[in-house]
């Protein structure tokens, strides 16, 4: 319930962004390079600690592992 509250009020937000660019205001202060350039730190960022975060087994000697600490969860 929360989040589809969440998605209406953004898809709000959103659409009088629009209508006010439309008309030829411009209520953000920024320009379209500083957009671009702040949501690209945002998604480096964000893909940074989702890699850091995430276990990620390269030597086959991990992936054997992990494989058997699947077992073992499933086993129990």
């Amino acid at each position: 319930m929360k989040q589809a509250i969440v998605r209406l009020i953004v898809l709000a937000i959103v659409l009088i962004n629009q209508a006010l660019v439309v008309a030829g205001w411009n209520p953000l202060p920024f320009s379209e390079d500083q957009i671009y350039e702040g949501v690209s730190i945002v998604a480096t960022v964000i893909t940074s600690l989702w890699a850091w975060w995430k276990n990620n087994s390269i030597t086959k000697e991990a992936q054997v592992a992990d494989d058997y600490m699947k077992k073992l969860k499933s086993d129990a």
